[in-house]
């Protein structure tokens, strides 16, 4: 495999310092430019992320002496120094769309962990395991865009990380019919630590700012078709939700309620989530988890803490399956919110988008 040389926009966020790590001594990527704002412009990016580096790892040393371009400003010598970027860019949801079309005109393919495309019909959300088909639709944004190399890929919401996943392998065999989701929701998926946002410590806050709508509207397109040139969003299953701020660093946990047209049994249900594989797996993508899904049996497991960090923050954990009075079952979930959620999903999409010569 080549090596790509990849861009990072977005660069000193939260978000962005998980790409610069991620990429940090990775197989097919280097990190050839990072950008941020006109604040971050014309700084090392050591000097740009002075008392902000959150990881507990340090700062790479390919990152830390490379001068900090500006995202907006500089997105033509960008273009010309990375194959393609990953977008992670604090701003408005229009100015980020004008944005990465910037970039998608200028010849650079852009991988993004912002919401702002997610809804577009000819813009691909992606779950490498789920819905790889989708990339279809790039040929038909590239028509709209007059591009041949640029276009847009994203990745799809954190919060639906964990139970899109475990709903996937049974949604089409046994009709999933409805199902109820209470998410509890780590603060960096507000871009914030407990010394950033002392608020959150000891605290739970039961409202997300348009997190309800992501989490009910988004999984419908990742099982949506392309149709015609666009994504035409599935109309089942049926899907409420309720999204929690809750005092953990990383991880997001869902309590799952499902009911079908067919109601399978719980070992065949644990059967399939053991079995699931998708294209990263076969492909040996660099990041995909060998184990996509785990069971655990444990009454009190999958634990945020413990588990979080499953096969590098990259599987999804499942467990408690049991009968529901309301429903047909209910289980937990876990994903990593900032790993599979956010830059770990999308280097992945990456990954998949190179080895399907999208890049």
């Amino acid at each position: 495999m080549k090596k790509y040389k990849v861009g990072v926009i977005g660069a000193t966020g939260m978000v962005g310092q998980r790409y610069i790590s991620l990429i940090e001594n990775h197989p097919w990527f280097d990190l050839a430019v990072v950008a941020a704002s006109n604040r971050s412009a014309g700084k090392t990016y050591e000097e740009a992320v002075r008392g902000r580096w959150i990881s507990q790892l340090a700062i790479p040393q390919t990152a830390k002496n490379l001068t900090v371009m500006s995202a907006q400003s500089d997105i033509g010598v960008i273009a010309d120094a990375a194959d393609f970027v990953f977008s992670a860019v604090d701003m408005k949801k229009d100015e980020i769309k004008t944005l990465e079309e910037a970039y998608a005109k200028a010849e650079c393919p852009v991988v993004s962990n912002n919401s702002a495309h997610r809804l577009s019909d000819d813009v691909p959300m992606i779950i490498p395991e789920i819905n790889p088909e989708h990339i279809e639709v790039i040929s038909s944004q590239q028509k709209r865009l007059g591009t041949k190399r640029g276009f847009i890929a994203v990745k799809s919401n954190c919060s639906i990380q964990s139970y899109v996943p475990a709903f996937h392998p049974l949604k089409d065999r046994f009709g999933l019919d409805r199902a109820l989701i209470c998410t509890y929701q780590a603060i960096s998926g507000a871009g914030k630590t407990f010394a950033s946002w002392p608020d959150m410590v000891d605290n739970v806050i039961p409202y997300i700012g348009g997190e309800e709508e992501k989490s009910e509207l988004e999984p419908l397109k990742v099982w949506g078709k392309v149709i015609d040139g666009v994504i035409v969003p599935a109309v089942s299953p049926s899907i409420t939700t309720q999204c929690v701020r809750v005092p953990a660093s990383d991880g997001h946990l869902a309590a799952v309620f499902m009911s079908f047209k067919s109601k399978p049994d719980m070992d065949e249900i644990i059967r399939l989530w053991h079995e699931f594989k998708g294209l990263p797996q076969e492909l040996s993508l660099p990041s995909a988890p060998k184990q996509f899904i785990h069971y655990f049996q444990e009454q009190d497991r999958p634990q945020t803490k413990l588990d979080r960090m499953l096969e590098n923050g990259m599987a999804i954990s499942v467990g408690r399956l049991r009968p529901d009075t309301q429903y047909d079952y209910k289980f937990i979930c876990l994903s990593h919110n900032t790993l599979r959620g956010a830059a770990g999903g999308s280097v992945l999409l990456a990954e998949l988008l190179c080895a399907q010569g999208l890049i």
